[in-house]
């Protein structure tokens, strides 16, 4: 790494360092003093949402993140997967049970479940990942989805040439929205023509699952027999079945193009690998691994925090290099550079990406 890549990534973490250290608001600044390691043993417990621990996702990602702090901290942890949204309170109230000082919920379907627990356990202290709770014993971990989904939406432009571009959500609802919103507005800066049809969301599918592989890939089937050839998904374990369509219809003769999410794919699906452009990294590991540090040291914090790649809580996967042409990825760190520098303000709603226009990036 040249000198200044470094400078730019020291400083990308304190920039990050500096946001954990103030995430409370003042109406929920209350810091944990009373469970450092040289007072007593620290328990730290995880509950998944439907998705389980190895969605090869954000569930995976939240649990590397805290597994990563125990090896550091020696505490002592437990993950637990739920099976159906009836299980997400009775996980979380589980594993009070067990005398967690923290418990990390994973995903906004568990928003209700940690609210409700947060609220009878008042002595301890939550975590959520993907939605917001307002409670003084609760940090509420959002991400800038669209930052991300926006560079994705650049290469995939950039790659789809006089072809169509496709994305696959999990549920049409708002935090899925954001990752639409921002792919498009991607596509949009470098391909208007690839955009028109994704920003008219006549090649946006939305699955109603976060776990049915089979629907995923009906889906991207749907898309690639539409003229897609980019295909970006925000579908969870439902999102493999996107890249075994692709990489069907790659065997049949078609060239077309998947984009992962939430982790690298090209490393936690390798089989896919050949078929698989980049990732939009989101770093819940990242996110969680902190949390856990906090309880150690006595220093966590209640309140939101929302992590973009100003922030350093979002990236591009490191093996995007396989795949992408330089020059797409040298477009791509322009434009990351403008979204940072705040000359570029991506859209989180769908609807606003007509309107969008983005700064030219040099």
């Amino acid at each position: 790494m040249n000198k200044k890549k470094l400078m730019a990534a020291v400083a990308s973490v304190a920039v990050v360092a500096t946001l954990f250290a103030g995430c409370a608001s003042k109406s929920n600044d209350k810091t944990t003093t009373d469970n450092k390691t040289s007072d007593k043993k620290v328990m730290v417990g995880l509950s998944t949402d439907e998705g389980g621990l190895n969605d090869k996702s954000f569930n995976q990602a939240a649990d590397t993140g805290i597994k990563k702090a125990k090896d550091e901290f020696k505490f002592d942890y437990k993950a637990v997967e739920s099976k159906s949204k009836d299980d997400y309170e009775s996980n979380l109230d589980a594993l009070v049970s067990e005398k967690a000082n923290l418990v990390v919920g994973v995903g906004f379907q568990m928003s209700d479940a940690v609210k409700n627990a947060a609220s009878k356990h008042t002595d301890v202290n939550f975590a959520i990942v993907d939605s917001a709770v307002d409670a003084a014993n609760v940090r509420s971990i959002l991400f800038k989805e669209q930052d991300g989904s926006f560079l994705m939406g650049v290469i995939a432009g950039k790659m789809a040439g006089t072809g169509k571009v496709g994305f696959i959500g999990g549920k049409d609802m708002e935090l899925i929205q954001k990752f639409e919103a921002g792919f498009a507005a991607g596509v949009k800066a470098v391909n208007p023509t690839a955009a028109e049809d994704l920003i008219g969301r006549k090649t946006v599918q939305y699955v109603d699952s976060f776990t049915d592989a089979a629907k995923g890939k009906e889906a991207a089937k749907n898309l690639i027999n539409a003229g897609c050839t980019v295909i970006y998904h925000a579908a969870g374990g439902a999102g493999e079945g996107m890249f075994q369509a692709v990489q069907e219809a790659n065997k049949n003769g078609k060239k077309v193009w998947a984009i992962g999410v939430d982790m690298d794919q090209a490393v936690t699906l390798p089989q896919y690998a050949d078929v698989i452009l980049s990732s939009m990294i989101k770093k819940v590991d990242f996110a969680t691994y902190q949390a856990a540090k906090d309880i150690v040291n006595g220093t966590f914090k209640a309140g939101t925090v929302e992590l973009g790649l100003k922030e350093g809580g979002i990236d591009i996967a490191g093996t995007s290099s396989k795949n992408t042409p330089k020059d797409v990825l040298d477009l791509v760190a322009k434009y990351q550079a403008a979204v940072k520098d705040g000359k570029i303000t991506v859209p989180t709603k769908p609807a606003d990406v007509k309107a969008f226009a983005p700064a030219a990036v040099q």
